[in-house]
């Protein structure tokens, strides 16, 4: 893996994407900055500033795995340009209703919503979309640098944002925003990604979903990323969701120092993403993510006792660089854990479980300063975050896959001698194996990795049975719905999992490989054959 995070910059496509992205990010936080202070300014509840947050995390933890299935099963361009042509509306109308004086709080946050809603269907595509722009050894550098790019923004933007707020108002801000969309639009448009062409009819929607959630739930590294994910959103977000409180009770600014406050987390951010790989190179995942939990605390509690504004910037500034640094972690450890089938789905979770964890933080953060003040919520916050630094006691963050997943590209579907449509099953599948007694234990070991493969892939009910008469043949059956699912099963393999197969290879004693039977189920017996033989065949 490269060491460098400007190394992906070198293909043309990636950073012409880049470069667009970042005037998208720029209008995206001059939008936040002018959502954030027109609901102090229409609205006194603490609850209500917080819940402008929550609105902007909402949409992606409901509809991030929706948008992942469509990531992996449509082209992943053309899910981009919708969702962007969709904010640049939203935000558009959003400056015309305040322009017109119309906004009420409820009116600000069902437009901030649908933003998100934009925004959930845009980042799993775009995050799956970096392994097609760049080499896998480049990966990590690709992620970072779409952090740097939003964190690059997020040190000008706010400030960008506050003097627009102070000089021509939050309809104005809106309006930016608005037209930030025209470069990312062009560019996408521009793009031509090569797209692989797959002989299987797409799966259905709902399939896809359940595929990715059973993926993942099959996944145990995975489950362990996303759980901290959602613990850290959970906590991390109360910077977000309470600066303007900060801002404006504590530190006693306007919009101006709001927009400088927020400006320091994205310069600590772009600070975390420059030191991102060296960090990687001596420390494991797991010590630099409960550092990073522990760092973001002592900030949390330092903002909650400064009454002055530099004291504050200086605050965030660790913050950002925390921030940054853990969710790009989390991000690479999921792209490099999971093969491009379900790649986008996978990320969506991710993004589920993180925004999901940020939209409920900024609720109950709004709720505890509303309750408690401003400064008492971010040491509870703070407090909240050692926790989570002491899960990963537990619940250890892996290591980046080491495994290889790509394809493994070695099934021929064979020739049959019914005729079978796409849809025809349900499909049995039976594999006999002879072992050695002395390799029994070793045999199950790897028959419980395999179980584990078989219904990661799509296969279901699986036994492994053993010969009353002959306990030297074991035989492995499972189910699939139809013989389309079983070619997908098999195109879903990785050369990791064949590994496993491998050495189950190894161990079978036969005189010829293990023998496989495909039969298709009949639950009732039909009055006539509904499986007729193909023309021109004859069987012995």
């Amino acid at each position: 893996m490269s060491t460098s995070p400007l190394a992906p910059l070198q293909h043309a496509n990636f950073r012409a994407l880049w470069t667009a992205t970042l005037a998208s990010n720029l209008g995206g936080l001059v939008q936040i900055v002018g959502a954030g202070w027109m609901m102090t300014s229409i609205s006194a509840s603490a609850d209500m500033v917080a819940l402008v947050q929550a609105a902007t995390t909402l949409p992606i933890m409901i509809f991030s795995l929706a948008a992942g299935a469509l990531a992996d099963n449509f082209n992943r361009r053309n899910i981009m340009l919708v969702a962007q042509t969709l904010m640049m509306v939203v935000s558009a109308a959003l400056a015309i209703f305040a322009f017109a004086g119309l906004i009420t709080p409820w009116l600000l946050l069902f437009f901030t919503f649908l933003i998100g809603c934009g925004t959930a269907l845009h980042n799993p595509s775009w995050q799956a979309s970096m392994g097609d722009l760049v080499p896998r050894e480049e990966l990590s550098g690709a992620i970072t640098l779409n952090s740097m790019s939003y964190n690059l923004m997020r040190s000008i933007g706010p400030a960008v944002g506050g003097i627009i707020v102070a000089v021509a108002g939050a309809a104005f801000a809106f309006a930016v925003n608005a037209v930030s969309y025209f470069a990312l639009i062009r560019a996408l448009a521009r793009w031509k990604p090569e797209r692989t062409p797959n002989p299987l009819p797409r799966e259905s929607f709902g399939s896809a979903m359940s595929a990715g959630l059973r993926y993942i739930a099959l996944s145990p590294n995975l489950l362990k990323v996303m759980f901290r994910s959602f613990i850290f959103g959970l906590t991390a977000v109360s910077v977000l969701a309470l600066l303007p409180l900060v801002t404006r009770d504590l530190v006693t600014g306007g919009a101006f120092s709001y927009g400088i406050i927020l400006g320091c987390f994205g310069a600590g951010a772009i600070g975390g993403a420059l030191l991102n790989a060296r960090v990687r190179e001596r420390w494991a995942n797991e010590t630099i993510v409960r550092g990073t939990f522990l760092v973001f605390a002592l900030s949390l509690v330092a903002m909650a006792f400064s009454r002055q504004l530099w004291l504050s910037c200086l605050a965030v500034l660790p913050a950002g660089a925390c921030w940054v640094m853990t969710l790009s972690l989390f991000n690479v450890t999921v792209q490099l854990s999971t093969p491009r089938w379900v790649v986008g789905r996978a990320l969506a979770l991710y993004q589920t479980a993180t925004f999901g964890g940020m939209a409920v933080g900024s609720w109950i953060w709004g709720i505890a300063a509303e309750a408690q003040g401003t400064d008492n919520a971010l040491i509870l916050a703070g407090a909240v975050m050692v926790f989570g630094a002491a899960i990963g006691l537990r619940f250890v963050l892996p290591e980046f896959g080491k495994l290889s997943l790509d394809p493994l590209d070695t099934f021929h579907e064979p020739a049959l001698q019914l005729d079978l449509r796409s849809r025809s099953g349900p499909i049995m599948i039976m594999v006999d194996y002879e072992i050695a007694q002395q390799d029994v234990n070793t045999f199950l070991s790897l028959m419980s990795q395999r179980r584990r493969i078989r219904l990661r892939d799509g296969a279901r009910q699986w036994s492994l049975l053993r010969d009353l008469e002959n306990p030297r043949i074991w035989s492995e059956t499972y189910h699939v719905p139809t013989w389309v699912e079983y070619v997908r099963h098999h195109q879903r393999r990785t050369q990791a999992d064949g590994e496993v197969f491998s050495q189950l290879l190894a161990l079978h004693r036969g005189n010829k490989p293990p023998h496989v039977h495909r039969m298709i189920e009949r639950q009732t017996v039909p009055v006539r054959d509904d499986t007729p033989l193909k023309t021109h065949t004859e069987i012995p």
